[in-house]
């Protein structure tokens, strides 16, 4: 081989190293990319905004976030069972079953859930209920819409003679949670019956999985009355219901009320953020608000995860109050936030410093 031939194969052979190197540089860095996604699993009551939050975080950072909107009873299972990062709920878990489980625990969005409902001619805000009547529609105890308890709620609203179908989530949910709490604190019988947790024995009705399962079944279901995050109902526009709350003052749905339900709340005595804050006081609450939370490990089996986890939760707290506005959510107060950054550096092994 004379000596032009040989450079020019040494050229290409530098060529093809280059190139190959080049490849491998693009697959390592596409493999760490995907790597640093953030995993995590629970709530659906949060997941419009948590997704509106991943896809902004992602345009600034390239990190994404793998969240599976699967019921926050999932959420709780997933995150004990170390198969995602953080776990979502939006029913809080007690003191003792934090520490139990080796979990720190804080808040992240304040929303509501609505009751909706799908009946010919009725339009979102136009009918009123109480807590003891929604509460009565899904023991079975009120069947018909022209019921004369429901009727007495709304003298000037025409309703037929249909039947009733509740539509319930046949999933462990935080949003059943809620729901469940709020009518077992309204009725009695709704409370030595069915009580209150993720999932519950509905005695009556249709089930459906997640809010998005439930919109759906209320959508096509004549009749039907189901339950919601408001960011659902919203988005949808489905026929949502206003209610009597505990002032005994007719309030609807959205940031403003959920704002006034949460106001009051006394985060600081309340171990592990164990605060319930449905049927509060005040004559503007909405009586079904309730705080969606994240749970990580105390010492984490993935230290680097939680903490870019923790940095996606920073962001949130100081860039996505806009976003979750008009979602119709409620930001942390910032005294709350203070609140939940101390306890991330005081009981969070290896959290970053923020």
């Amino acid at each position: 081989m004379n000596s032009f031939n040989a450079k020019r194969m040494l050229v290409v052979v530098a060529g093809v190293i280059a190139f190959a190197a080049a490849v491998a540089a693009v697959v390592a860095f596409a493999g760490a990319a995907q790597a640093a996604d953030i995993s995590g699993a629970g709530a659906t009551f949060p997941y419009p905004v948590y997704s509106k939050w991943a896809d902004a975080y992602r345009q600034k950072t390239g990190i994404g976030l793998n969240y599976q909107s699967i019921g926050s009873g999932g959420g709780i299972k997933q995150i004990k069972a170390k198969t995602v990062t953080f776990g979502a709920s939006d029913m809080p878990l007690k003191a003792e079953e934090l520490q139990e489980a080796g979990l720190v625990q804080f808040p992240m969005i304040i929303g509501g859930v609505v009751p909706v409902v799908n009946i010919k001619g009725v339009q979102g805000g136009q009918l009123v209920l109480d807590g003891a009547t929604v509460a009565a529609i899904y023991l079975g105890d009120i069947t018909r819409w022209n019921d004369a308890r429901i009727r007495k709620l709304n003298p000037k609203l025409a309703l037929p003679d249909a039947t009733i179908a509740p539509v319930y989530r046949s999933d462990g949910s935080g949003t059943n949670f809620l729901f469940s709490d709020y009518l077992a604190k309204s009725s009695p019988k709704f409370q030595q019956s069915v009580g209150a947790n993720t999932s519950v024995q509905w005695p009556v009705g249709i089930g459906a999985k997640g809010n998005e399962g439930v919109a759906n079944m209320t959508h096509q279901t004549d009749g039907a009355m189901g339950y919601v995050e408001y960011a659902y109902a919203k988005q949808t526009n489905m026929a949502y219901c206003d209610l009597i709350n505990r002032a005994g003052k007719t309030v609807a749905p959205g940031a403003e009320a959920f704002q006034a339900a949460a106001a009051s709340a006394d985060w600081a005595h309340a171990p592990g953020y164990h605060l319930i804050l449905t049927d509060q006081p005040g004559e503007k609450s909405w009586p079904i608000t309730g705080a969606s939370f994240i749970l990580v490990y105390a010492v984490p089996p993935d230290p680097a995860a939680t903490g870019e986890a923790l940095k996606f939760f920073d962001w949130a707290y100081n860039n996505g109050a806009r976003m979750a506005a008009e979602l119709g959510y409620v930001p942390l107060p910032d005294g709350l936030i203070k609140q939940v950054r101390t306890t991330w550096q005081t009981r969070i092994k290896g959290a970053p410093g923020l």
